[in-house]
């Protein structure tokens, strides 16, 4: 077995996957040691000032050198650093890369949106099993950008697009005015929906939705949305893996987080902390999606009946890429 390190730092989280790796025929496992997250909001801002946030460097640099300490008692020495989004479009990024490489021994790396699709994608087909058969469209939505890969499980990838849309983005550009008490106003809704809207039409001249048998939702938003649309108590990974949500459970879910106060949404049990602001965001982006892929398959006759959720995701695409390389 080999034993790797993974990170992946985004616009909102940080995340850490050490595992262990194992061939079964021609598959690659992954025996989780520890999972990790923290809400880290390395993209504060990032959208409006082309910059990161001096606060929100040291807010992750502290969980990183945290991460550290897991790593090292853990034995792992091969170690792969990927940012996404936020660090893209940061004009000081090395403000971050110089301190990590310090703590770490590696570079950050500052991936494409292609590679950061592709990644994704990698991680999902490495748990989802519901589509043998058949093209399927993987949705990851982050702080920052919503990759969109459509490809066939267990063969790879055919086309994919980030998207400079996410939660954080989404928030900031659009709901950072609205009273946190109260639903999010029908216009500003509207306004936020085009703009989304626009992003998929940027997406589709790489991405063709008609061509797809399914859907699989990755990261923190939508599986935050699957644990409100199961009726979950408490954030239960178990339950949420291959979970499957209908049109309507989507339907509800999403307008749950876009009219629900800020207070109500901060105490669910499965709610992460430092999420809560930002879902609505997310949500939006996940409703727009699901219902620009509905009406694509639709016209081609093959309708969808709603989407399958992943635990997996690009954390392990990283993962599994370090163990690709041996």
């Amino acid at each position: 077995m080999t034993r790797v390190a993974a990170i992946d730092c985004g616009t909102n989280s940080i995340r850490l996957l050490v595992a262990d790796g194992e061939t079964q025929g021609e598959r690659v496992i992954l025996n989780d040691l520890t999972r990790q997250m923290r809400i880290v909001r390395l993209g504060q801002g990032v959208d409006r000032t082309g910059r990161l946030a001096p606060e929100a460097i040291e807010r992750t640099l502290a969980a990183v050198r945290e991460y550290k300490r897991m790593i090292d008692n853990l034995g792992a020495t091969d170690i792969r650093f990927v940012s996404t989004s936020a660090m893209r479009d940061a004009e000081n990024r090395q403000d971050f890369i110089e301190p990590v490489n310090e703590l770490l021994g590696v570079y950050p790396e500052v991936v494409p949106g292609t590679e950061e699709a592709a990644l994704s994608f990698a991680g999902a087909a490495s748990s989802v099993h519901a589509y043998d058969r058949g093209k399927v469209l993987v949705v990851d939505i982050g702080g920052g950008s919503t990759e969109m890969v459509v490809g066939t499980l267990g063969k790879g990838v055919d086309a994919a697009y980030s998207a400079d849309m996410g939660s954080v983005r989404v928030t900031e550009k659009f709901f950072a005015g609205c009273a946190s008490d109260q639903p999010i106003p029908d216009g500003v809704q509207a306004q936020a929906s085009e703009w989304i809207d626009a992003r998929l039409d940027e997406a589709e001249e790489a991405v063709d939705f008609s061509s797809v048998r399914g859907v699989v939702g990755v990261a923190g938003t939508i599986t935050t949305i699957a644990a409100h649309a199961l009726g979950l108590a408490s954030y239960q990974p178990e339950k949420i893996d291959g979970a499957f949500l209908s049109h309507a459970d989507t339907d509800a879910s999403v307008r749950f987080m876009l009219e629900q106060p800020l207070a109500v949404k901060a105490a669910l049990g499965f709610m992460p902390e430092g999420r809560a602001d930002v879902i609505a965001g997310g949500a939006l982006i996940w409703k727009r999606v699901m219902d620009r892929v509905t009406l694509r398959c639709e016209n081609t006759n093959h309708p969808i009946a709603g989407a399958h959720v992943s635990e997996h995701d690009i954390l392990d695409g990283i993962a599994l890429s370090m163990l690709a390389r041996r």
